[in-house]
């Protein structure tokens, strides 16, 4: 077994998920502490952009996992591939962006080899060894998982836990493996991939959303709020109160029984800041938080704060960002 990390991406037609790229952060990261190598793949069929894509990253290698039976997912065909090209490459650390497709996968896989999938890791650090951060209790406690047994361990990457933007960027060789595969591996029938919601919004890929909690008082006002997410160009989002008082689509919610977002700028309006809320958009880049209350815990988490009335304050932000775009033209 050697010393390396190997990160497996995730793509959708052509395109990565987003967490891939966290997860490939992560992956650097701990390889840089472990003085570990560190190698991605990315498995389906006519991936070869894809990878070369990967090839401008600081890689010691990316491999392009490319079989026709790999060109819609199913765990059997995934499992049998990553299975062969973890036992021909030997990394001691395998790591997963915590993504639905992941947890369909990943711990069917960690199984072939005796391990179980440490799985939504917030942190990583080296203390003579790799420790993970996981959360429990709905984030009310953070425990350090030290794995055991022998190597690989396989660990997926909590969304919004690391930053995209940190992936280093070089040359890597880039290498097609061609995993082994038969149509009578597959069992399942390929379907449609998971989705978190079926509405109009995918919140985890806006790059900016106001948020608006149970401050916003009643129904009538949530336009004041949408007005803001229009003037800004982002989405409009909600906490779960919000959303079971049927004043927002469930769609909309943010948190860790809704969507679990990474956006550039998060408005939080009129939101306390329940735990709840925060393991949902805390790998916001920037958060921005508007309540009236100077003591609310989404303070705490905030780059920026607004202790004010919101029907005072988001009038006049929407004024303000109005004004700035009339310049602009």
């Amino acid at each position: 077994m050697s010393e390396s990390v190997l990160v497996i991406m995730e793509q959708r037609a052509g395109a990565w998920n987003r967490m891939s790229l966290e997860t490939l952060a992560a992956g650097q990261k701990l390889a840089a502490e472990l003085g570990h190598s560190v190698a991605a793949a990315v498995p389906g069929r006519g991936v070869a952009a894809l990878a070369s894509e990967l090839a401008l990253k600081k890689l010691d290698c990316v491999y392009a996992v490319d079989h026709e039976l790999l060109a819609d997912y199913t765990a059997d065909g995934y499992t049998a591939a990553l299975d062969q090209l973890i036992r021909k490459v030997q990394p001691s650390l395998v790591l997963f962006p915590h993504t639905y497709q992941v947890r369909d996968l990943a711990p069917k896989l960690a199984t072939r080899f005796h391990q179980a999938l440490i799985s939504d890791v917030i942190g990583i650090r080296a203390e003579g060894g790799p420790v993970f951060v996981r959360q429990l209790f709905q984030g009310k406690l953070n425990a350090d998982v030290r794995p055991g047994g022998p190597a690989p361990y396989f660990v997926s990457i909590q969304a919004g836990a690391f930053n995209a933007d940190n992936v280093a960027s070089g040359t890597a060789p880039l290498e097609t493996f061609t995993p082994e595969l038969t149509a009578s591996v597959i069992r399942q029938r390929p379907e449609e991939p998971f989705r978190e919601s079926t509405g109009a919004v995918d919140l985890t890929t806006a790059e900016i959303i106001v948020s608006v909690g149970r401050g916003i008082k009643e129904k009538d006002n949530i336009p004041i709020v949408a007005e803001l997410a229009q003037a800004l160009g982002g989405e409009l989002a909600a906490t779960r109160p919000v959303c079971d008082s049927g004043w927002l689509p469930i769609e909309r919610q943010v948190g860790s029984s809704g969507q679990t977002v990474a956006p550039k700028v998060y408005i939080a309006v009129g939101i306390s800041g329940a735990i709840q809320h925060l393991l949902g958009m805390k790998g916001s880049k920037t958060i921005v938080a508007i309540n009236k209350d100077a003591n609310a815990p989404i303070f705490e988490v905030a780059d920026y704060g607004i202790v004010g009335d919101l029907f005072e304050v988001v009038p006049a932000m929407v004024e303000e960002v109005k004004s700035c775009t009339v310049l602009q033209r």
